[in-house]
């Protein structure tokens, strides 16, 4: 069984188990990896009679079944996943006593998505913006794919796109944007009507495609800003905080869009995205660069553990002497607390687990407990 038909399990799975929502954002996918027109266009007819009509989810897992058949009996191949940006060494020096980015290295492959962490003005965005050529950097090598491929310059700024914090505004119906923009980028006649109406769809953009810009939220903002970037079929995508100013539900399903769109068997990207929701991030990367000062203190794989030390959160009514006398036949490191919060550090692989226990012995109101020894937030602290 090859991947594409792998994905088309998994979407059948989804729908078997009344898991709608998700499935056919998979399914989507699965259409948007065929390249095949006349999918595209039975994905749209779907979609327009199920959000117009109201059918039940019987009757929409029959038409889904239908459609899923037919994609069964497509040969679809997925494409390598090259390396996409090698830098090495990066640094960016703005004089003596003021901010300096110094020696960052990374290495991007397609389908690979890398978590960007740190405080603010620590470097982030500047890295974001030497990688997308918007900014010199002063030592160190930057390359890309497509220095060895015979594609032209504006080829290659339409396969690098980054994105800002705060996205620009535009004027006119959100679908006629799409269609401009897809227009600028080669994609004409009947193929711009469909690739553009299966952007709308993939992004959940639908029921708002005949809206303006000031009638948006912010998060149905950055969902047309994806939008219009997967247009352009890019290889690399660079991201200054898409989480901010969006909930937590639309953070989840922007992240989770992110995650599956790089595995796409058709157009693997690699995405760099920088974010103060360490959480979130960490669960979609494959691997997390931290900075610090400008400096990357710590690179690695996502949950990477990088010790036996077990560092842990914890919101508990009880009191500090409290806390220490249910904890006291342990050998906790450290415990600090910053007016709502106990950090617990105890150099112990299992150290969670012992802990826990023995405040469920004791019967506390535990209002939060989290493990982050493997989240880079514990570097934060």
């Amino acid at each position: 069984m090859n991947l594409f038909q792998e994905k088309l399990t998994i979407v059948a799975n989804h729908f078997n188990n009344k898991e709608y929502s998700l499935g056919y954002r998979k399914f989507i996918d699965c259409i948007l990896d065929s390249n095949d027109l006349s999918m595209y266009k039975a994905c749209i007819e779907l979609t327009d009679w199920k959000e117009t009509t109201s059918p039940s989810e019987e009757e929409i897992h029959t038409r889904l079944t239908t459609i899923l058949e037919k994609l069964a009996t497509l040969n679809v191949n997925s494409k390598e996943h090259k390396i996409l940006i090698n830098a090495s060494n990066i640094s960016k020096n703005y004089g003596a006593k003021k901010f300096n980015l110094q020696n960052v290295s990374i290495t991007v492959k397609a389908g690979e998505i890398w978590g960007l962490v740190g405080e603010n003005g620590n470097g982030k965005t500047t890295l974001l913006r030497i990688l997308a050529q918007e900014l010199s950097h002063n030592n160190g090598e930057i390359s890309y794919a497509q220095d060895t491929e015979n594609v032209s310059d504006y080829e290659r700024r339409t396969q690098l796109v980054y994105i800002p914090q705060r996205t620009p505004k535009w004027f006119g119906p959100l679908k006629d944007n799409l269609k401009y923009a897809a227009s600028s980028y080669g994609i004409k006649g009947e193929e711009n009507e469909l690739f553009v109406n299966m952007m709308i769809i993939r992004f959940g953009l639908w029921n708002y495609r005949n809206l303006n810009w000031d009638e948006l939220s912010s998060g149905y903002k950055m969902r047309f800003e994806l939008a219009r970037t997967f247009l352009r079929k890019p290889k690399i995508l660079l991201l200054d905080e898409p989480l901010a100013n969006l909930d937590v539900l639309a953070q989840q399903l922007i992240l989770e869009d992110l995650r599956n769109m790089s595995l796409s068997l058709s157009n693997p990207i690699g995405i760099i995205l920088s974010s103060q929701q360490l959480f979130e991030v960490e669960k979609i990367s494959d691997k997390i660069l931290f900075l610090k000062k400008g400096i990357p203190t710590h690179l690695s794989d996502a949950n990477e553990k990088v010790d036996d030390t077990c560092v842990m959160e914890l919101d508990i009514d009880c009191t500090r002497p409290e806390l220490e006398a249910a904890l006291a036949h342990l050998a906790i490191d450290k415990i600090d607390y910053n007016g709502g919060i106990y950090l617990l550090t105890i150099k112990d692989e299992k150290g969670f687990n012992k802990i826990l226990k023995a405040l469920l012995e004791k019967e506390f109101n535990m209002k939060y407990i989290r493990n982050i020894s493997h989240s880079t937030k514990r570097l934060f602290v």
